[in-house]
């Protein structure tokens, strides 16, 4: 059965191939579920400014940001890449860098989607 969970993520674009990374407690549903089945759908949302048209109610909307990606989930278990891994999640979500140790990433799951199979979508608010 589908299941959607909002998680915190990273990413790193090259060469046309979206990477986005995640992280997680090691064990739970959603762990069982990508061991069982790593194909995923994803959605990255950036936040929105919502619109209210009082004249036209259905106008109203948000202008946003979106990304939609398909792939296949792939569990990160060299250190090094688990904590390179997390400093992209910590600068993507705070916008500082930092420097996650061994000792540190060894107490979450890691995993990341490999992708070029993913689309943008956007709604820009006007200048």
């Amino acid at each position: 059965m589908p299941y959607v969970i909002p998680l915190s993520y990273g990413y790193e674009m090259q060469d046309g191939t979206l990477t986005v990374y995640f992280h997680s407690a090691a064990e739970g549903k959603k762990i069982d579920i990508l061991k069982n089945n790593k194909q995923v759908c994803f959605e990255m949302c950036c936040e929105g400014t919502p619109v209210f048209a009082k004249e036209t109610p259905c106008n109203s909307g948000y202008y946003y940001s979106s990304v939609l990606g398909f792939g296949q989930v792939a569990f990160i278990t060299s250190p090094q890449e688990k904590c390179d891994a997390l400093n992209k999640i910590v600068l993507h979500q705070s916008g500082f860098s930092a420097n996650i140790t061994p000792e540190q990433a060894s107490s979450v799951c890691v995993y990341k989607v490999t992708t070029t199979d993913y689309t943008g979508k956007r709604k820009p608010q006007p200048s």
